[in-house]
């Protein structure tokens, strides 16, 4: 139920923080809070990360569906031992990401992003796309530095690393 509940919050304050976009972001277009390094900037994005795919709305909700079924077969198929609790919380990070964006594709046709690191001229972007690339990164590191095939066991505490 705890996994749940972590979802549903994260998601929550994704779909608020766009719905304060949307109110309060969108008539005035952009509000630069710290001039010439971040600014919030209200953007409809129609496409994927860095606006690639512009109005692939239903190529988007099949593929966040597939990428949905295969995060909950990982994650139901995770050993329970308290090793992989990391690996879990990283799967958790994805999916809110990702469902947080379903719903803004599924009942609006584009997602709402507003956060624009402007120093870089990084794409702008939303509390549910920083999950998916939180999660993401740290699910990598989990595999590729701290888990190891075979040497976890019941008897093990968690991993040394993060």
């Amino acid at each position: 139920m705890l996994p749940i509940l972590f979802c549903a919050a994260l998601i929550a304050i994704d779909q608020l923080s766009k719905y304060l976009a949307y109110t309060l972001l969108k008539p005035v277009g952009s509000l630069a809070i710290i001039e010439g390094v971040f600014s919030l900037t209200y953007v409809e994005n129609q496409g994927a990360a860095f606006g690639l795919f512009q109005g692939a709305r239903w190529f988007f909700i099949v593929i966040t569906i597939l990428i949905m079924g295969g995060i909950v077969y990982f994650y139901r198929g995770l050993p329970r031992e308290r090793a992989y609790g990391k690996a879990r919380f990283t799967l958790l990070l994805i999916a809110s990401g990702a469902l947080g964006n379903f719903i803004d594709r599924f009942r609006q046709g584009y997602v709402v992003d507003f956060f624009h690191a402007s120093f870089i001229d990084f794409p702008v972007f939303n509390i549910a796309d920083s999950c998916v690339v939180i999660g993401t990164i740290l699910f990598i590191i989990l595999y590729l530095f701290v888990y190891k095939a075979g040497e976890t066991s019941k008897n093990q505490e968690e991993p040394e690393g993060l």
